[in-house]
């Protein structure tokens, strides 16, 4: 009697082909699936993006123009009440948001209004490097692009829970230099969150900043160099922009419209002064010293546009967090010394 031979058949060999054609079909779906929302949608969706047009007289070349692009209360979370997994996958996205954004449109400087971190007011020596770590590894560029960072309430705490050190430290990590020019376009970034305007010594000290900056943009714009203006150093002659984390006041988002703006039902919800939004007394401060042309800030989580005083404009940027908006955002913007 001959011996039974184990073996595959014609059809088992079918069917394990098939199976294998199917699983290596179902492995190339999910690759392109992940390799599209992971990746590709980024570039997909910056691209349509693309810098305003500035107006600029005929003795003005291209090369005055200045690309800057402005973020907003990034809330990267910290080891208290930030689940590995939530701050895997929100980080994740800003960093392929923010490093599409830098690739495909080149800008020259960014600036981040306020609230880069969510636990900064409270956050322990260790947890605050852990937490600049990640900032740096998700916000890296080029060297020639500038990065310029102003405070959030949530960086140092609110005017009740900043301190001297909390300021200290994060002006370690950040460039604590307020004003900034860059191809004729002054910029003045206010630590908002110290204009409480109660005389506290770290209040008391922004403010002398500010009156120090005001000084020196006023002889720039007046250009002269004698009596209380000899020893200044001059600016160029432009008004300045002003970036800060709390917008200066307004009682609520009720005319603010658009696709990046808050929700119906939240638009018509007060502001609360010194909570919400700046005081009124600090919004004017602001105004009669510096004299700005346009003012950014951040805070609300979303986007609005409003005039101050004579026709001053605000722009509130919206947040670059998922966890705050399903619709991050950013702003781009062309300036010269005019426009």
């Amino acid at each position: 009697m001959a011996p039974i031979r184990p073996g595959f058949g014609n059809q088992d060999l079918c069917l394990l082909k098939r199976r294998s054609f199917l699983l290596l079909k179902l492995t190339a779906v999910v690759f392109a699936t992940v390799l599209f929302c992971e990746f590709l949608i980024y570039y997909l969706v910056i691209f349509q993006c693309d810098w305003p047009e500035v107006k600029t007289p005929a003795r003005e070349s291209a090369q005055k123009t200045l690309k800057a692009m402005f973020l907003a209360d990034t809330h990267l979370l910290g080891e208290v009440r930030g689940h590995w997994l939530d701050k895997l996958r929100r980080e994740w996205q800003m960093e392929r948001a923010f490093q599409t954004a830098l690739w495909l449109l080149q800008p020259e400087v960014v600036f981040i209004l306020g609230d880069i971190f969510d636990e900064g007011k409270w956050s322990s020596p260790q947890a605050w490097a852990d937490d600049v770590q990640r900032f740096r590894k998700i916000f890296r560029h080029p060297r020639h692009v500038q990065l310029k960072v102003v405070a959030g309430n949530h960086d140092i705490g609110f005017h009740y829970q900043m301190s001297t050190y909390k300021i200290k430290r994060f002006e370690k990590v950040f460039n604590p230099k307020r004003l900034f020019s860059w191809k004729g376009t002054n910029f003045v970034m206010v630590n908002s969150v110290a204009l409480e305007g109660d005389g506290c010594h770290i209040c008391s000290q922004a403010e002398a900043e500010l009156l120090e900056i005001s000084h020196q943009l006023n002889c720039s714009r007046e250009e002269r160099g004698s009596g209380p203006c000899r020893d200044v150093p001059l600016l160029p002659a432009s008004a300045p922009v002003l970036l800060q984390h709390f917008p200066l006041y307004r009682r609520s988002d009720a005319n603010c419209s658009g696709e990046d703006a808050a929700p119906l039902e939240e638009r018509g919800i007060p502001f609360k002064e010194r909570y919400d939004v700046l005081s009124r007394e600090a919004s004017q401060q602001l105004l009669w010293w510096l004299r700005p042309r346009l003012i950014l800030s951040g805070h609300t989580h979303s986007a609005c546009e409003v005039l101050h005083g004579v026709g001053i404009p605000e722009i509130s940027v919206p947040s670059f967090s998922w966890r705050n908006r399903n619709n991050p955002s950013f702003i781009m913007g062309s300036m010269t010394p005019t426009e």
